[in-house]
């Protein structure tokens, strides 16, 4: 098991950048493949972006693909999310979450390890 930390969330204005890290417990973390997810008040988790292990592949969902940035660092076990451009649209709860199967998931039944969140707010 791998426990994760988020931070670096806030209250930021429209077309405001932001980034995010999760810190991730354990001397295992390069054999998780990472997430972002994020869930907005009365709606369902939905997937953000995803890499792999070693970082050589990304996924993104279409309402972030171009402004968000996934990226990892294993020497220090942290996963990031750099988000630019940052709409109301994307106010929410972030959680990070770790994979240990085969391959990335873009799903959230897809990760066993999860992170407490780090609330994003983007006012218009």
């Amino acid at each position: 098991q791998v426990q994760l930390v988020e931070s670096g969330g806030g209250l930021v204005q429209a077309g405001d950048s932001l980034r995010l890290s999760c810190a991730a417990s354990g001397r295992t973390f390069n054999s998780y493949h990472m997430g972002w997810f994020r869930q907005a008040p009365g709606k369902e988790r939905e997937f953000v972006a995803a890499i792999s292990r070693t970082g050589v592949t990304t996924y993104y969902s279409d309402a972030v693909k171009g402004r968000f940035t996934i990226s990892r660092d294993n020497a220090k076990n942290t996963v990031y999310l750099q988000m630019t451009s940052l709409k109301p649209e994307d106010t929410a709860v972030y959680y990070c979450a770790g994979r240990s199967g085969i391959g990335v998931s873009t799903t959230s039944t897809g990760y066993a390890n999860w992170g407490q969140g780090t609330q994003v707010t983007v006012s218009s």
